[in-house]
């Protein structure tokens, strides 16, 4: 696809957390923003199990979608420029592929060359608690250069439903790549708390 529009990649694995993707690709559908996304295997049959769709529902968000096996597809390569990269949710097996330079699928090869590359890679675990592993990975990765933004939304905001509550994570996630959004209130735009102590 030839677009002038800057191009952001999302990659979606295996662990809980499906209603984040959906939220994130819905409010960038309405942003000057080309969407090249991913899923994994194990994200197909998260999102069959939490929002009883198939990932073809998904997949109508986004601008291009890709097959996780083909590790030769664009996004593959540094000549393939983006805003960045991010992955959510990112399971804790990905998480670690990506801290040691594993690559051996689409995510993880497109992944590692947001790192190589010195470009915007965030990562977003919702699993919990942390294992050691994870928070090593996490380190690791982080030392490599990629952001870890774990799922874990915010209250300042005064959260009505849960579609408030993706939100703030949206809206953080966009946060990393520069790209203005109002999916969640700011703090500063927060009313003032009556008979707060």
């Amino acid at each position: 696809m030839n677009s002038s529009k800057p191009r952001l990649v999302i990659g979606m694995t295996g662990a809980s957390g499906a209603p984040y993707t959906i939220d994130l690709l819905e409010t960038l559908k309405d942003l000057p923003i080309e969407t090249h996304l991913v899923i994994s295997d194990g994200a197909k049959r998260v999102i069959a199990a939490e929002m009883n769709q198939s990932s073809k529902d998904l997949e109508r968000l986004a601008s291009v979608v890709y097959d996780d096996r083909d590790v030769g597809a664009s996004i593959a390569s540094g000549s393939f420029i983006t805003l960045g990269m991010v992955i959510v949710p990112c399971s804790s097996s990905t998480l670690a592929k990506i801290a040691h330079g594993i690559g051996d699928t689409l995510t993880t090869r497109a992944a590692h060359v947001h790192l190589k590359e010195r470009r915007n890679l965030v990562l977003v675990p919702r699993e919990a608690p942390y294992s050691r592993p994870m928070l090593e990975a996490m380190l690791k990765a982080f030392d490599a250069g990629a952001r870890i933004l774990p799922a874990s939304p915010g209250f300042y905001h005064a959260p009505q439903e849960i579609a408030d509550l993706l939100g703030f994570v949206t809206a953080r996630i966009l946060d990393q790549f520069g790209i203005a959004n109002t999916r969640a209130r700011r703090w500063k735009d927060k009313p003032a708390l009556e008979d707060a102590d």
